[in-house]
């Protein structure tokens, strides 16, 4: 079948890379180094959002300014280089690669300069069109601008546009160009907070696939 929408882009870290259980692990790595407390994966999944200063906030129970987050956000992500080893692909994101038709590409709000040799690393060189990552210092924010300066460098119209992703800010993103978004309830975020926003979710990453030729 011929997809109504002919660009996929994909989100990275916990949608095709499973890295949730990492990802966990860091964040608590903030809140204990801030005297606050942890969470587990299924209330991180309830919680996470972004700005994710905003989610820090919350769990901690005072405001996280840009100095304050800038620090927790290296925290974060010095624990997350060196637990990255311990993450694999999601079981069937070859497979979901190989199944889209038409042209895909890779948006991640990771650091640019480590998620292309990551990608390589997993054995995905080759297959994006584009892989782009943050260019910037410190992360945490949305993906809607970051996604118009990927597409802008693709030539693509974003209303030709799949996004899969896990997070209620990809759908956001995928929306904020004009295209349409497939949520994957396998990463960051609790599946019934996913299927209240109205957009279709997906439990494999080959049914979001297929989810995306109609949507």
């Amino acid at each position: 079948m011929t997809p109504a929408r002919t660009h996929l882009v994909w989100d990275w870290n916990g949608t095709l890379l499973n890295d949730l259980d990492l990802v966990v692990a860091c964040t608590n790595a903030v809140f204990v180094s801030e005297g606050g407390p942890t969470v587990t994966a299924a209330e991180h999944r309830v919680r996470f959002r972004r700005p994710i200063a905003d989610y820090y906030a919350e769990v901690l129970g005072r405001a996280v300014d840009g100095e304050n987050f800038g620090r927790l956000d290296k925290i974060f992500h010095e624990a997350y280089r060196l637990g990255l080893t311990t993450c694999e692909l999601a079981h069937d994101a070859v497979d979901a690669l190989a199944a889209w038709s038409g042209s895909q590409s890779l948006l991640s709000m990771w650091f640019h300069d480590e998620l292309v040799p990551a990608v390589r690393t997993y054995g995905l060189a080759g297959r994006f069109s584009r892989v782009d990552g943050l260019r910037a210092e410190v992360g945490g924010d949305r993906k809607a601008e970051s996604l118009v300066r990927h597409l802008d460098e693709l030539g693509v119209d974003g209303r030709s546009v799949v996004l899969i992703g896990d997070s209620i800010d990809d759908a956001d993103a995928a929306l904020s160009v004009g295209g349409r978004a497939v949520l994957y309830a396998g990463g960051f975020t609790d599946r019934a907070r996913l299927e209240a926003s109205g957009h279709p979710v997906a439990d494999t990453l080959a049914e979001a696939v297929h989810l995306a030729r109609s949507v």
